[in-house]
């Protein structure tokens, strides 16, 4: 079991830091072609920063283990929401910028809802893939040629997603977008190997691996950053990431095992994890939404949120024993 173990946690490290060096050197090559800033934010950043769980997902899906894949999109929403939500509310009250209450959650709510109805036969093939992907072009579309397209605000914060990211020679970014790539590539592999291990050794099914294991390690960098971000003041920007980051994982993520292969879901699948996403998915929106009250996650909410998420993994251990 160390072996798997050891091989799951350089995995993740791996991962990461191959992600980053990814997307530096993607964003920097379409820099030096000549590509605008906006269309580089929209695209290359916005969806490079899914590039771990893309290629965990079509590592799974590739090696026979949809559900694994499947399993981490559904996962890392859930854990998104409420593990890094909820813990960095607790550090520091959360508010919500008008921009996330006017668009970029009720395109969450409405992905969420796609998903749901999608799997509502158990099953997601090539055309509900096909679907999610669509559904994906029009909110690129839409922020690119939309009202928000021209928000002085979308804009900063475009500026500042790229401030973050090196600026490099052609040769430099284009070993940094190679090299990241095929460690990506390997390091997606080495952890779908170990999390399937793991999971055959426990005799529990790969979603439910890809639910608790995977999807809390695609998410901690995730919590590391937005509770830093939280400590030192600049807590606007959190509910836009995590909003966007799900987003993503339902339309690009979940989309990879039904384009690869038709996957069959157990009915439990669905009113207890995808049931759990959509759950904690309106409860953000009520927060959000709530008459009479600040639109701000509270200390309180923030607690509810993470109980939620403790409660439902206690539910995963609870049914895997039996």
């Amino acid at each position: 079991m160390w072996l798997p173990l050891l091989a799951l946690i350089v995995g993740f490290m791996a991962l990461v830091w191959s992600a980053d060096k990814f997307l530096s050197g993607a964003a920097s090559t379409a820099s030096n072609l000549g590509v605008s800033k906006m269309v580089i934010g929209l695209t290359v950043v916005s969806v490079g920063t899914s590039a771990p769980e893309i290629l965990v997902a079509m590592a799974a899906t590739l090696e026979g283990n949809p559900l694994l894949a499947v399993g981490n999109a559904i996962g890392s929403n859930i854990a998104n929401i409420g593990l890094v939500l909820g813990v960095t509310a607790i550090v520091a009250p959360l508010p919500f910028s008008k921009r996330v209450r006017r668009t970029e959650l009720p395109w969450l709510l409405g992905a969420t809802l796609l998903a749901l109805l999608l799997v509502f036969d158990l099953e997601l093939g090539f055309f509900d893939g096909v679907l999610l992907l669509a559904g994906l072009a029009l909110i690129l579309y839409l922020l690119m040629f939309g009202k928000s397209a021209s928000h002085p605000d979308f804009a900063e914060t475009i500026r500042e997603d790229l401030k973050a990211l090196p600026q490099m020679k052609a040769w430099q970014s284009a070993a940094w977008l190679l090299g990241g790539l095929v460690l990506l590539v390997l390091s997606a592999e080495l952890l779908v190997w170990a999390a399937t291990d793991i999971a055959t050794r426990l005799g529990v099914s790969d979603m439910l691996i890809g639910l608790t294991i995977v999807a809390v390690g695609t998410s901690l960098p995730e919590l590391a950053a937005t509770v830093g971000s939280a400590i030192k003041g600049h807590t606007d920007i959190a509910i836009g990431n995590v909003v966007g980051s799900n987003i993503l994982n339902i339309l690009a993520v979940l989309s990879v095992p039904g384009l690869l292969t038709t996957t069959h879901l157990e009915a439990v699948a669905l009113w207890r994890d995808f049931g759990a996403m959509l759950a904690l998915t309106v409860l953000l929106a009520l927060f959000a939404y709530a008459v009479g009250s600040r639109p701000v996650i509270t200390r309180f909410e923030g607690s509810v949120m993470l109980l939620f998420w403790i409660g439902y993994n206690a539910l995963l251990v609870q049914q895997a024993m039996h």
